[in-house]
């Protein structure tokens, strides 16, 4: 019965810079979650304080957080001290998603495809990204929704893109650029029951997926399934749950790929509290595997826990 979750809290908005999404996605979740009879009621972090949600006699939160304070371990952290469920992973998962350079160091130490990269941490270092080839992305590892990513074809542009994302984050990461389709496989559960949900595979206007093809525009094209041969989609199911997995992921997630012109794919990042509004990939997919925009948020709502085990004080 939904009506078992108690008082539930959507948290969104925040004070990151992917704020405007989080509205979005938040709207979405909460009325999605009273058309089926949970008690959800919006908790915007970004206007109110900790002691607020403390004294909102939430009995569990589901996340629609998105960016800094929200997706990078930062309100699990005070959600746990709080012994107050949440949806998604844990503290220790969400910052290591969060932080693209720390992610593909985790992947490839478990054998996991990632394109090359360098981590460029002034001017002084723009030549290491001639090592990875032209083009190149430039991007802030810290930040989603495309947010300060470049793509840089020759040194000319290297300083430009370098500035746009250094305005973002102390350090840049300059990725290796992959040429092909652009796929992201979401991700329900945790640990061995993970699943993967259907691939779905996106089309924007000159493969340029930036927050305006993402959140904005009609233009961008979703096939979803993804038009892949068996064996394939199989790969691509068993590299995202192995990727979250690796990563201490839990509740549900996304994992971005790009696939190569040669078939080979390469994992770009995890997202831990992906976006819920009417362009997202996650409800997409799920509608995919015939689980409604409800369906989905009450599944994710149903997992939420703290994940911290610790000692109880006396």
């Amino acid at each position: 019965m939904t009506t078992d979750f108690g008082r539930v809290g959507v948290l969104y908005g925040g004070q990151s810079a992917e704020r405007e999404v989080s509205l979005m996605s938040g709207n979405g979740v909460h009325d999605a979650l009273r058309s089926v009879g949970v008690d959800a009621h919006l908790f915007d972090t970004g206007e109110k304080s900790l002691a607020d949600l403390l004294n909102a006699g939430f009995d569990r939160v589901f996340i629609a957080l998105h960016g800094r304070y929200g997706e990078d371990g930062t309100i699990q952290g005070a959600l746990e001290l709080m012994g107050l469920p949440y949806t998604g992973s844990g503290p220790m998962a969400s910052t290591l998603a969060m932080d693209k350079i720390m992610t593909k160091r985790v992947w490839l130490q478990h054998g996991l495809p990632t394109p090359g990269f360098v981590v460029l941490t002034g001017e002084s270092d723009l030549h290491k990204v001639e090592a990875l080839g032209w083009p190149a992305m430039i991007k802030p590892p810290h930040e989603g929704s495309t947010l300060g990513i470049t793509r840089v074809e020759d040194t000319a542009g290297l300083k430009d893109a370098y500035a746009l994302a250094a305005g973002f984050d102390e350090q840049v990461l300059a990725e290796q650029f992959i040429r092909g389709r652009e796929l992201t496989v979401p991700i329900l559960g945790k640990g061995a029951s993970a699943r993967a949900l259907p691939v779905v595979e996106i089309i924007a206007p000159g493969g340029n997926y930036d927050y305006e093809h993402k959140y904005l525009s009609d233009e961008t094209q979703y096939v979803c399934p993804a038009e892949l041969d068996t064996v394939l989609t199989e790969r691509l199911y068993r590299l995202a749950e192995q990727a979250y997995c690796s990563l201490g992921c839990e509740g549900w997630g996304r994992a971005d790929f790009m696939l190569d012109e040669d078939g080979e794919p390469w994992l770009l990042e995890m997202n831990t509290s992906p976006g819920m509004t009417s362009h997202s990939l996650v409800p997409m997919s799920a509608r995919a595997s015939g689980m409604s925009y409800a369906q989905l948020c009450v599944e994710i709502l149903s997992t939420a826990s703290c994940k911290v085990r610790g000692a109880v004080r006396a």
